[in-house]
């Protein structure tokens, strides 16, 4: 059986944010997360791949437009595996940048129920991070987040729905997409 395909789900998607909304939201998280980091020490900017990578693009200039240098790595972790369901959590690559003593800034493009992003600061705490900080684009609203997780700094709110575009996928397609969708109408 074949996975659905993106143009099928774009017939009855809605449209939660355009393009103009989350560059604003991008704007205004770099405003926040700029005085985080006004001692001068440039921060390790992690990028969660594949999903944290447009958003992370547009935050990582928005931030040196700002005077904000960043030292860039990324890691790849997932629990979806092209599914619109989470399972087990797989590392596919680590971040190579040391980060004993450093300021640790995730990236990602969504705070769901945050298993991943979870484990992901727990790893950066347990290579003696001197501090982690998280920024999502979206953060979906509902009551079943892990414990001990929460976004430092949030785009967008979206509701419980399965949400796509701008670095989200639907079945590994429309990461591309420059709004996020809602699946269904």
């Amino acid at each position: 059986m074949s996975a659905p395909q993106l143009h099928e789900a774009l017939q009855t998607a809605r449209v939660l944010f355009d393009r103009h909304a989350l560059e604003a939201a991008i704007l205004r998280m770099a405003d926040e997360i700029r005085p985080a980091y006004a001692d001068g020490e440039v921060p390790l900017y992690i990028t969660v791949m594949n999903g944290g990578m447009p958003f992370a693009s547009q935050l990582g200039f928005a931030l040196g437009e700002r005077g904000l240098d960043l030292e860039f790595d990324y890691l790849h972790a997932t629990r979806y595996r092209g599914q619109t369901s989470g399972s087990g959590l797989a590392w596919l690559h680590r971040p190579a940048t040391p980060m004993r003593g450093r300021k640790v800034l995730l990236v990602d493009d969504i705070l769901d129920e945050g298993h991943t992003l979870l484990a992901v600061k727990h790893w950066c705490e347990d290579q003696d991070a001197a501090e982690v900080r998280i920024a999502v684009l979206a953060e979906k609203v509902h009551d079943r987040c892990v414990e001990g997780i929460a976004a430092d700094h949030v785009g967008v709110q979206v509701p419980d729905a399965y949400v796509f575009g701008y670095g989200m996928d639907y079945y590994e397609q429309g990461r591309n997409l420059p709004v996020i969708f809602a699946l269904g109408g």
